[in-house]
């Protein structure tokens, strides 16, 4: 099994994971809903004077929601999963693939009203990915399954007039890292503290660690909703600063995913990713490392279908 089969059976399995959420639900609390897509091309070139690289990609990706409110209480679960990647055709040999995006997100929150459209809240929420991450393929890896990873739990006051409009804000949040990869960890990947090495020797005196631990403050922005018709937009910002280390270096993550329908099946997305934490060092082309704002933009058309257990 090649890697671009191996990609696609993970995409393939990743829909099947995510297929309960559209079970129907008597019960009208609750408002289930995902989003599929599957995107993917394939360019072949033959004594093409303008140049090009035989290649196959595909796209896949679930944004599924599970809402609970009734009475006092309210409970959003939100799940997002994307893995796709490009492989080019040599006809020697082919390329490693090469990842376009890999990422895997859970966010739980969970609420009890204190005043209209107010509620005290407990927000958790997972993000990893499910590939080893590469900036060059003739390189070591730079990332993997749970390296990083990122664990969060907060306490607050979330602000919600509406099923388009959520703010939560809380003083009392904890940020876990994970980075259980030996070489990463050893290297201060992501912000963990790295290994000490006998100067000497070269070897290992302290291994690096796997896990950090921070805690401070944390804030969300979400808004969704359809701007024109068959335009449907989900934004999300969130901030942490960390009481203990440099709280005015704030950790930056923020989301656009516009989805433009073409019918029940096809359908374009167009989605933009920035991240800014201080703790994470990156080598630019001329060697010189240290925090960067780092940013990612994917364009995708292809199949797509909506399933729900309610109406507009």
């Amino acid at each position: 099994m090649n890697k671009i089969t191996k990609m696609m059976v993970a995409v393939a399995a990743m829909l099947i994971l995510t297929g309960s959420v559209n079970a129907q639900d008597s019960d009208t609390s609750w408002r289930l809903k995902a989003l599929y897509g599957l995107n993917g091309t394939q360019s072949s070139f033959v004594n093409w004077n303008a140049g090009g690289r035989n290649n196959i990609s595909i796209l896949g990706y679930i944004i599924a929601s599970a809402n609970y409110k009734k009475n006092n209480l309210k409970w959003d679960n939100d799940l997002g999963l994307a893995l796709g990647g490009i492989q080019y055709l040599n006809q020697d040999q082919p390329e490693d693939i090469q990842k376009t995006d890999d990422r895997i997100e859970l966010a739980s929150n969970f609420g009890y009203k204190i005043k209209e459209h107010y509620y005290v809240s407990l927000l958790s929420s997972f993000r990893t990915q499910f590939m080893d991450g590469f900036t060059d393929i003739t390189q070591p890896r730079t990332s993997k399954f749970m390296a990083p990873g990122y664990l969060s739990f907060a306490l607050g006051i979330d602000y919600s007039p509406n099923d388009n409009f959520n703010m939560f804000l809380s003083p009392v949040a904890s940020k876990m890292t994970f980075v259980q990869d030996e070489v990463l960890a050893n290297s201060g990947s992501f912000g963990v503290e790295p290994a000490v090495y006998d100067q000497t020797t070269g070897d290992v005196i302290t291994a690096g660690k796997m896990f950090r631990g921070e805690f401070g403050a944390y804030f969300r922005l979400k808004y969704a909703k359809e701007i024109f018709t068959n335009i449907e937009m989900k934004t999300k910002l969130e901030l942490f600063s960390n009481y203990m280390d440099r709280p005015e270096n704030i950790d930056v993550n923020a989301e656009a995913l516009f989805t433009f329908k073409v019918n029940n099946w096809f359908s374009a997305s167009l989605n933009w990713n920035l991240i800014y934490d201080h703790d994470i060092q990156i080598t630019d082309s001329d060697g010189n490392t240290g925090p960067r704002t780092q940013f990612k933009s994917v364009l995708g058309l292809g199949v797509s279908y909506t399933m729900k257990n309610f109406e507009k």
